[in-house]
């Protein structure tokens, strides 16, 4: 049975892959009454969320190599989580301001899509690489750590694209679906750093 430890690390990059995937469908529907619903609004938000992510993975290796610990995983969450309020705060006027200085929906959502959800993407992404170095207590077990937590994030981009598409948007206000993508990353972040300030949590370095 896998440690404590090791299963809130699982479950925020699980976590991760769903927030990404909820806020990227969100952020479609957002876009959608200033730029339309048409092709070149996706291909927008797809390429601002890939090329954020990506950035993302980089910056959390880099920051893996920094005295690893639950508590920096833990502080990324969170980062994701205020990154995001922004959309919820500044989303409508952004957007409209956007809308008139760039009328061309392939370049107005592709400003709107990096404005408002580019900085919680890449903190998004900062969560897998970390997590994974903080995953690894063994040179001979690490590829095997890095695939379980790739599956479990992946998985988690399927559950977040399924759920949120199929049912909360049926039922909740894209505004309150934000709320509670937010909630739930914060309430994670804290029970990483709760966690690490136990001594059985503390990781070998």
């Amino acid at each position: 049975m896998l440690p404590l430890r090791h299963l809130l690390i699982y479950k925020a990059a699980g976590w991760s892959g769903f927030f990404v995937m909820g806020v990227e469908l969100l952020g479609g529907r957002l876009l959608a009454p200033f730029f339309g619903n048409s092709i070149f609004v996706w291909g927008g938000v797809i390429a601002v969320f890939m090329a954020c992510l990506s950035v993302g993975y980089l910056l959390g290796g880099r920051l893996s190599l920094q005295q690893p610990s639950l508590t920096k995983l833990g502080l990324l969450l969170l980062g994701e989580a205020v990154l995001a309020l922004p959309i919820i705060v500044l989303g409508d006027t952004v957007l409209e301001a956007l809308s008139e200085a760039i009328p061309d929906p392939r370049y107005g959502s592709l400003f709107g899509s990096l404005l408002l959800f580019g900085a919680p993407t890449v903190f998004s992404g900062m969560i897998s690489p970390y997590a994974v170095r903080l995953l690894i207590v063994a040179l001979d077990s690490s590829g095997l750590s890095a695939g379980r937590l790739y599956f479990v994030s992946t998985l988690g981009s399927a559950a977040g694209t399924l759920i949120t598409s199929f049912y909360l948007v049926l039922y909740l206000e894209i505004h309150t679906i934000l709320l509670c993508l937010m909630a739930v990353s914060a309430s994670i972040g804290l029970a990483l750093m709760v966690l690490d300030r136990l001594p059985l949590a503390k990781l070998p370095r």
